[in-house]
């Protein structure tokens, strides 16, 4: 269905995640991946959901200036947030580690935002899912960080993986999101864009 109204477009996906290209696979969606290294820095007064925004704007930025008329660009961000705080990626195996023992018997939420783009126009949207962990052993937390190696995920964990399935006891709002993408949003603004 997508598909159909798409005709003609050239989607160009701005995102190595392979759960986001998952996504746009299950879709049905045709895209093509481009990436361009880049500073992910935000402003120290952003909270929230306006980090993710400024972000998923800020990774599009470089990619302004090639864009060709059938062109619509795609980016995204997530960040776990908690007690007022951003967590983003693990630098290592401690920082993983930490990062765990943080969020362990906790609620925080996950916040995605996604920037679609093209030369005429640009929007972004976002959404935030609650996520509740139990109580983590250390000997899970080091067993999933040994096995799973999640360093490219906010939070040091992806929820379908096994720390999923063992320490998540709640969640409200889309599971998708917490894996990085709204799919549902984003199926929803694609289709009016």
């Amino acid at each position: 269905m997508l598909k159909e109204k798409l005709q003609g477009k050239r989607l160009i996906l701005a995102s190595g995640s392979p759960r986001r290209q998952y996504f746009l696979q299950e879709l049905d969606l045709e895209f093509e991946v481009r990436l361009k290294e880049m500073d992910e820095h935000y402003p120290n007064h952003l909270k929230g959901k306006e980090i993710t925004d400024y972000l998923a704007k800020l990774k599009a930025s470089p990619f302004k200036e090639e864009l060709k008329e059938n062109d619509i660009l795609i980016t995204a961000d997530t960040i776990v947030w908690l007690n007022n705080k951003a967590i983003g990626k693990p630098k290592n195996t401690e920082d993983a580690e930490n990062m765990l023992k943080t969020l362990s018997g906790k609620l925080h939420k996950v916040i995605s935002s996604v920037c679609i783009t093209s030369i005429e126009k640009q929007i972004v949207f976002s959404d935030i899912t609650e996520v509740t962990f139990k109580e983590l052993s250390t000997e899970e937390i080091h067993f999933y960080i040994k096995k799973y190696k999640p360093f490219d995920k906010a939070g040091s964990y992806g929820i379908q993986e096994w720390i999923g399935y063992i320490g998540i006891e709640k969640i409200t709002g889309s599971y998708f999101n917490v894996m990085g993408f709204p799919v549902h949003k984003f199926y929803q603004q694609l289709l009016n864009f």
